[in-house]
């Protein structure tokens, strides 16, 4: 089964309120990241039609703060598939809401989620389908973005080895 991106698109929007934010007026970082795992999560449900766990979060970079009041705008879509897992980006943009104001990119991220059965066993999802020549950039350079990940988390694994130990 094949489905077209469009059919996974999820969009959340909430302002940024006083307990959102950090000592900068600016939201916390954490907030930010939950706001992003949510939209995210919402998206993999809804291409695979099941319960799903985050597997990974690629690095978040943040281009620009977001401060109180503003509106934080977060969009996410499936860019790549695999047997169980989706890769969603996640696109986070600002908008101040004046008269003259437009939205800001302040940052993406991709998250790996895997399908789950209902004995928490990971499950095939359906392959993606391009809607537009303007999101093909993000399917045809999915596996490079696989590669990467595969390399980082043999990395972690070696690392692991040594942290494990009392280090302190």
């Amino acid at each position: 089964m094949i489905k077209k991106m469009s059919e996974s698109y999820t969009v959340k929007s909430a302002i940024v309120f006083p307990s959102d934010t950090n000592s900068h007026h600016t939201i916390f970082g954490g907030k930010l990241l939950a706001y992003i795992d949510d939209v995210a999560a919402i998206t993999a449900r809804r291409h695979c039609r099941s319960n799903v766990v985050t597997a990974s979060i690629d690095s978040m970079d943040f281009l620009a703060p977001i401060d109180l009041g503003e509106v934080v705008m977060l969009e996410g879509v499936i860019t790549g598939t695999g047997r169980s897992s989706m890769e969603v980006m996640v696109k986070v943009s600002k908008e101040s809401l004046t008269e003259d104001s437009k939205p800001i990119l302040t940052g993406f991220c991709f998250i790996t989620f895997v399908a789950l059965d209902d004995n928490g066993k990971s499950k095939p999802v359906p392959g993606i389908e391009c809607d537009s020549e303007a999101l093909q950039f993000l399917i045809d350079s999915a596996s490079k973005r696989v590669e990467r990940r595969k390399a980082r988390l043999e990395h972690t694994k070696e690392l692991s080895e040594y942290i494990a130990k009392d280090l302190f």
